[in-house]
């Protein structure tokens, strides 16, 4: 879906106030929803979660988490809901059997680094990692989802968009209250700078960590040549100015919905667009995997990796986790 413009920081108008009554349910229902207990995995369960609707950059936080976890001889699963996928779960993503329009497209990425599980009921997909073998679990999404008992919780934060304009869903997009939702997180983690004023929104004394994102090896490629970027995820901007800081120049662009089916009827428009640039055509890897096969080899995907600007803080919230990893009989 695409978010509606009101949604964002500084739109107001009378939209948010004639939907301030169903926001007000839908708060209730979630804060009703988040009192169940939920089942309590043998392992530790880290989750990267957000407050709004939309990507916040979870699952490059996931990814990192994975990675530095691994560094520590720690075998690591992933698990998410694999949103614009059909598949309920629980299932282990297989990247030969499964597309994007089967476990979504963060599950892929996901899957490319390690084993990865997809699951509407978490409960369900911890069970089945921990019957694989898995030592930990990380999370994309899900701290609005009580049915897993969370160990670590962090709430991601795009430094970009913030909390949008600051209300509940319908109203704005929000999730919860911002309140609630940092009220069971260990941490925030702030990727790129507090444009929105985030951080002024959050209980005083939760730590934040800062982090940004870096473009990947393509970028040197990139670097002052044209380029036909499109994309569809939550936050187009960010990529558009990743390429720009990579040295690219942006011949031309376009922004879909979050999470956007291409066809093949889009890429013949997009690369047609592109050749008449005389530009590469560019996407993200998220985007990438829900292109039809026949077109990937005609576009580039830059990537991006997360930078902590103190990596030790990471590691510190970490280390009491990795102690608790069980050791096999």
């Amino acid at each position: 879906m695409r978010a509606p413009d009101f949604w964002s920081g500084g739109s107001g108008g009378i939209a948010p106030l004639l939907l301030s009554p169903i926001a007000a349910l839908y708060a209730a229902a979630t804060a009703r929803r988040m009192a169940r207990p939920g089942w309590r995995a043998p392992i530790p369960v880290i989750c990267c979660g957000n407050a709004t609707a939309g990507g916040a950059g979870k699952t490059t936080v996931a990814l990192d988490l994975g990675q530095r976890l691994s560094n520590r001889g720690v075998s690591t699963h992933f698990l998410t809901r694999g949103y614009g996928g059909k598949l309920k779960g629980p299932v282990r993503v297989d990247a030969a059997q499964h597309d994007s329009q089967a476990v979504g497209d963060e599950a892929l990425l996901l899957a490319a680094t390690r084993p990865t599980w997809v699951a509407v009921d978490r409960a369900a997909g911890a069970r089945a990692a921990v019957e694989a073998g898995a030592q930990a679990i990380v999370m994309d999404d899900g701290l609005q989802n009580p049915k897993l008992e969370k160990d670590l919780s962090l709430l991601v934060i795009d430094g970009s968009y913030g909390f949008g304009n600051g209300h509940i869903i319908p109203s704005g997009p929000l999730r919860e209250p911002v309140a609630a939702a940092a009220a069971r997180c260990r941490a925030a983690v702030l990727i790129g700078e507090d444009e929105a004023n985030a951080l002024a929104a959050l209980p005083p004394g939760l730590p934040v960590l800062r982090a940004r994102l870096v473009p990947g090896p393509e970028a040197e490629l990139l670097a002052g040549q044209p380029v036909f970027a499109f994309c569809g995820i939550a936050n187009p901007r960010k990529f558009f100015v990743t390429l720009q800081q990579a040295g690219a120049v942006l011949a031309g662009r376009v922004a879909y919905a979050d999470h956007y089916p291409f066809d093949a009827g889009d890429m013949r428009d997009l690369l047609a667009q592109a050749e008449a640039l005389r530009a590469i055509p560019v996407t993200t890897w998220k985007d990438y995997v829900r292109i039809p096969p026949a077109f990937r080899n005609r576009v580039t995907v830059l990537s991006v990796k997360l930078e902590w600007e103190e990596p030790v803080s990471i590691e510190a919230l970490l280390d009491p986790l990795a102690q608790r990893v069980p050791v096999p009989a």
